[in-house]
């Protein structure tokens, strides 16, 4: 055995979703709205001139994907650490070789960094003046908020392009060209997979292409093949391959479904709601999506009714992930009839559609200049910070002005007769506020 056959074992042995993750933007799966023909992201990556940025997404969506199509089309050299593994040692040895880089072979040097919000401070300020003075070309990866997950100063110079989900399409349509590549995917196993397993596998999913390329290559490897060596996946067997059963209902049967079960929840009947949840849960639905809709409108239909509702709500959630199937059933049910009891009142969504359009269409940021920071403004600031009236000094409340003068008179908030409100609204008359 030579060198090259060891190489391509190696590449053999890879997982299909490492074997079939692009090497060029026209491979690309997804994300058509960043890496679309003109976008700011392609034209960057086409003319070697993207600077530091941060990939924001859910798990399978592309990101470290696209990070390697950077690396692959640009002249610049490439380094790749992971936040959970790597110290400030090694980020500092990334630096040291990204400065010879360039004042060696005048050569830039990328560094993707995965899971980027899982670096401390002390990481991050180990890699900040590198990042200023241009040595460094960051790309952070990960899955979680950077503006409320990492330091500011590092977000702050770079670009966040936010990564959404694979559409279902995008997956089914990757998964097809990997069952035929012969090369990087599955063609050379004479494989056929039902069109209902293949769009199983690409609901099921998620938009997560990794889950998708993992659960279509157990279902193929692990499928006898009949006497002629032909493998043909069933539904059953895509089922199996991704721990998850189909459907019991076709598409517009189940946004019916999760209709009913969103209206039985507005209209304070549990025993329609927990119906059609368990209609939706027993015949293949995500119990986290049932769970997520009862969170927004323990918010939307209760709300300052009964405040407890949206922490039922969350509650359930909380259980029902660690707990699992079916135990975590209990806690969600308890959920749908606290929810579906509870006095209901839509002012939360009412509060927020007003202030909404008025963020957009008024955009007044002429705030009062009591109001303002002024901690290192002019004595002219300070002297207005000064005419500030603090709450506490006169019981907790004080009549005062905080809205902009355009929109001082607005009223977004308007509590109901109903629940809790009542109190709200009792005790806002008394403080004058009505």
């Amino acid at each position: 055995m030579d060198l090259f056959d060891f190489n391509d074992n190696e590449e053999k042995a890879k997982p299909l979703a490492e074997r079939m993750r692009a090497s060029t933007l026209d491979d690309f799966v997804g994300q058509r709205h960043i890496v679309a023909e003109g976008s700011l992201l392609r034209r960057a990556i086409s003319l070697d001139r993207l600077g530091s940025c941060i990939f924001w997404g859910p798990p399978g969506c592309g990101k470290t994907t696209l990070a390697n199509v950077i690396a692959a089309q640009t002249n610049a050299a490439f380094i790749k650490l992971n936040a959970v593994s790597s110290g400030v040692a090694d980020v500092k040895k990334a630096v040291e070789q990204a400065r010879d880089n360039l004042k060696l072979y005048g050569r830039r040097t990328y560094l993707l960094l995965d899971e980027c919000h899982r670096f401390s401070k002390t990481q991050s300020d180990s890699l900040l003046p590198a990042i200023e003075k241009g040595t460094i070309l960051f790309i952070g990866s990960t899955t979680e908020n950077p503006y409320a997950s990492m330091t500011p100063a590092i977000v702050s110079r770079c670009r966040v392009f936010e990564f959404l989900p694979l559409t279902s399409q995008d997956v089914k349509g990757a998964l097809d060209r990997a069952l035929h590549d012969k090369r990087k995917g599955l063609g050379a196993y004479d494989a056929e997979v039902e069109d209902a397993a293949l769009v199983h596998i690409a609901v099921t999913a998620n938009g997560d292409l990794r889950t998708a390329y993992n659960a279509l290559e157990l279902a193929v490897l692990t499928t006898p093949p009949q006497a002629s060596g032909k493998i043909t996946v069933t539904l059953a067997d895509a089922e199996q391959s991704i721990q998850r059963k189909a459907l019991s209902y076709n598409e517009d049967l189940y946004y019916d479904i999760l209709s009913a079960f969103c209206k039985s929840l507005r209209g304070s009947d549990a025993n329609a709601a927990l119906y059609y949840a368990m209609r939706l849960i027993e015949g293949g639905c995500d119990p986290l999506l049932v769970l997520r809709r009862l969170i927004a409108h323990s918010a939307e239909d209760v709300g300052m009714a009964d405040p407890n509702a949206l922490v039922m709500a969350v509650s359930a959630l909380t259980a029902f992930k660690n707990m699992g199937y079916p135990e975590g059933l209990l806690p969600l049910t308890e959920a749908i009839i606290y929810v579906c009891e509870a006095e209901k009142s839509n002012s939360v969504v009412c509060a927020l559609d007003a202030a909404k359009a008025d963020a957009i269409a008024n955009k007044d940021d002429d705030i009062p200049k009591y109001l303002r920071d002024n901690s290192y403004g002019s004595r002219d600031a300070k002297r207005e910070s000064g005419k500030y009236r603090y709450p506490h000094s006169y019981g907790g409340w004080v009549d005062q002005q905080y809205l902009p003068d355009s929109l001082k008179d607005r009223v977004y908030y308007k509590p109901s007769d109903h629940g809790y409100e009542r109190e709200v609204k009792k005790t806002r008359k008394n403080k004058g506020m009505e």
